[in-house]
């Protein structure tokens, strides 16, 4: 159940969300209407996005549009290991964070599809009483990690409000030609 003075924490796994909408959508998503979303109108305590910064810092302008939008953003750096493989998540820190916050929110809101969070929706919602609320794709969000939480916002199903389209990706137009006899 859903009202107006209920106090919400969204965390946002944005690596998750980011490569899911770009592998389903090839679009990228649009983190101030997922806030709306997931807010529903209801008090928010924090907003927070969790990212990957790489060496060339690429995502700098970025993080500060997220932080424009109203969340707090969380960076650590990509971590290269020494056969070249790449790694950056934030699975322990939201999870950290989502327990401290807990204290202070009735509702939890995670955004992201990751199934590793099944243990923390459980944890929340036995051990602290917050309701825990998930956001994501659901083509590519695990099916026990929605059937965990107690209620779900799929972003597929408003692609106009939750996606926006990548810069310099042009629509593919189909030309009439008409054959003309001269």
């Amino acid at each position: 159940m859903k009202h107006k003075d209920q106090r919400v924490c969204v965390l946002v796994d944005i690596q998750n969300l980011y490569y899911s909408a770009r592998v389903l959508y090839n679009k990228k998503v649009n983190f101030k209407n997922l806030l709306e979303g997931a807010l529903e109108g209801r008090k928010l305590i924090r907003a927070i996005g969790y990212g990957i910064a790489t060496e060339e810092a690429h995502e700098d302008a970025f993080f500060d549009a997220l932080e424009n939008a109203g969340y707090e953003v969380k960076t650590k750096d990509l971590q290269v290991f020494t056969g070249g493989q790449k790694k950056g998540d934030w699975d322990v820190g939201v999870t950290v964070d989502a327990i401290k916050l807990a204290a202070k929110a009735d509702v939890i809101v995670i955004a992201s599809g990751d199934g590793d969070y099944i243990p923390l929706v459980q944890y929340l919602q036995t051990t602290t009483g917050c309701r825990v609320e998930g956001v994501a794709f659901a083509e590519s969000t695990s099916t026990r990690l929605i059937e965990t939480v107690d209620d779900f916002l799929n972003l597929s199903d408003d692609k106009k409000k939750y996606l926006i389209a990548q810069r310099g990706v042009k629509k593919q137009v189909k030309k009439r030609t008409t054959n003309r006899r001269k």
